[in-house]
């Protein structure tokens, strides 16, 4: 039987970048994102780099149905999925009343409902074979809420915690559910979708390079949340000491998201 890593987000970004090092360690590959024009010149890339197979699945994860035709499509094919990325994601800054709600609808489908849908659709196969893993990419801002960015961080609180249930609830049946929780990281399209003016940020911005070596970790380790950078593993120690109003005072000003009233 033929395996296949299935990432979400994978045409632009950290989803980009995962599909990239998994084609490189020779993993077969479907890719999800909306536009199916940049999936397939990107997976044409990666067949004649890597000589993998990569499908592409031209999904819109904002819409109710799109999970159940990402795995439509893979039941069709005949694609076992042993490694499913959760990775499409995306933010809208400023004050929380301002935010339009079609795009807190949008938020709330693809930052929540088609992970958690996804994730329910292709368990149950990796739980057959007694093997794979679902690997979610949530964020620093799921351990507070971050003022500025309310509905974001509110929706990887989501999946800190639905990644910890998990993992819990799966212990001892070959399959491994973890998350990569990162600060900011390098991607301009992420920041110009979410109306996020990054010079505004005053803690580090990294390279999506440190969340394809948190992958990697995870993959060879057994945590279940996984923080990419020492800085990020000092901002989460440091919340044990500090009380939980300055928390997330600190998160607002280290974000520069909130709109001043």
């Amino acid at each position: 039987m033929t395996l296949y890593t299935l990432i979400t987000g994978a045409s632009s970004g950290i989803g980009k970048a995962i599909a990239a090092d998994r084609a490189k360690s020779g993993e077969h590959l479907v890719l999800v994102a909306r536009s199916g024009e940049k999936l397939e010149a990107f997976a044409s890339e990666l067949r004649q780099a890597h000589g993998v197979d990569v499908q592409v699945c031209a999904q819109d994860l904002s819409e109710s149905g799109a999970p159940k035709q990402v795995f439509r499509f893979c039941e069709e094919r005949a694609i076992a999925v042993d490694r499913l990325v959760n990775c499409a994601g995306f933010s809208v800054t400023g004050n929380f009343e301002r935010m339009p709600e079609e795009e807190l609808v949008r938020m709330s489908m693809v930052n929540m409902v088609s992970v958690a849908t996804l994730t329910r659709l292709f368990l149950p196969s990796m739980l057959q074979r007694r093997q794979g893993a679902v690997v979610n990419i949530a964020s620093l801002g799921g351990f507070q809420g971050v003022p500025g960015m309310a509905c974001y961080s509110a929706t990887k609180s989501f999946v800190v915690t639905l990644t910890e249930a998990l993992a819990g609830e799966l212990t001892g049946t070959g399959v491994r559910v973890f998350a990569i929780c990162p600060g900011f990281i390098d991607n301009d399209q992420f920041y110009n979708r979410a109306g996020h003016d990054r010079s505004r940020i005053i803690t580090p911005v990294s390279s999506p390079e440190v969340v394809i070596r948190a992958v990697r970790r995870g993959f060879a380790g057994n945590s279940t949340l996984i923080l990419p950078t020492g800085f990020d593993s000092m901002m989460r120690f440091t919340q044990r000491f500090v009380p939980r109003k300055m928390v997330v005072w600190l998160a607002g000003l280290f974000a520069g998201a909130q709109e001043k009233r």
